[in-house]
């Protein structure tokens, strides 16, 4: 089966690596992603057998077709023997939580090629999730994001982050880093992702739907959640509508016919549209999944 794009994904959902029941049903729950997790679900005594869980828990929330991807621990001492577990063919990509500068990106770049190496991986197979969740790695986000080219994706860990902070993380606090995100993100050609709302609360649905669509219009692309029930609000606030997929082509088509004419900007549906518009709409199409 042809991986995703990572440029086509909306949702990624975590799931407790050691979880047999969230295991079982996460390949039905339509996340584009499915990220077993080593790491904060999983207390420090069941480390191993979390890591020892991996191979299986990889094939079964794959079966769909779905991304897999495991979230590693941040120590090195920790860190180390995830990838020695995660780094496998069924396993796609790598979360990097508390990421704390391009250096280190790269060390752990390192690492995964030695174990892809040894196990005869295509190199490059292993895509990482860049997340920063403390302040001094805040005026990083620019080179993390461009530190590899493994890295996809880059977000800020909202809950961790306002911990350091000692704030509340809500859409004020969130707004500035978020769309510090955004720009790092697009500047390094990877995607933002991530949202200026709550990401544990998923007691009101339209709330969390309508803080969705403020951010999509912001630039994020793919948002992280933790209950089944997000995901398919994600999908239709992150993912291109038909009317959006319909309009995108029209437009491209209308473009098409003035450039022919030797236009640089043409008349469409009441406004005037240009090649910065046109790109726009290339970009929806090109997350058509």
């Amino acid at each position: 089966m042809t991986r995703a794009s990572p440029a086509t994904w909306r949702s990624l959902m975590f799931v407790p690596a050691t979880g047999e029941k969230f295991v079982a049903r996460a390949h039905a729950r339509g996340a584009d992603v499915v990220i077993l997790d080593l790491e904060d679900s999983i207390p420090p005594e069941a480390k191993q057998a979390a890591r020892d869980a991996l191979a299986r828990a990889a094939a079964t929330v794959g079966q769909a077709g779905a991304e897999v991807a495991v979230r590693i621990n941040r120590p090195l001492d920790l860190a180390v023997p995830d990838i020695a577990a995660a780094v496998m063919p069924p396993v796609g990509t790598l979360m990097l939580p508390k990421t704390m500068g391009p250096e280190h990106v790269r060390l752990l770049s390192e690492l995964v090629a030695a174990r892809e190496a040894a196990q005869g991986m295509t190199p490059g197979h292993t895509r990482f999730v860049a997340v920063v969740e403390t302040p001094d790695a805040l005026p990083l986000l620019g080179a993390i994001a461009a530190a590899d080219r493994r890295v996809v994706a880059l977000g800020i860990g909202a809950e961790d982050l306002a911990t350091e902070l000692g704030a509340v993380p809500g859409a004020d606090m969130l707004y500035h880093f978020g769309m510090m995100v955004v720009a790092a993100a697009r500047a390094a050609g990877i995607q933002p992702m991530g949202s200026v709302g709550p990401f544990a609360d998923f007691s009101d649905l339209e709330a969390y739907r309508a803080s969705l669509r403020r951010s999509r219009a912001l630039g994020f692309s793919c948002q992280a959640c933790i209950h089944p029930a997000q995901v398919a609000v994600i999908n239709e606030e992150y993912g291109p509508s038909p009317t959006e997929v319909d309009r995108a082509r029209r437009l491209i088509a209308a473009f098409d016919v003035a450039l022919a004419e030797g236009k640089g900007a043409v008349a469409f549906e009441g406004a005037m549209i240009d090649l910065p518009v046109v790109e726009r709409a290339r970009r929806v199409l090109a997350r058509v999944r």
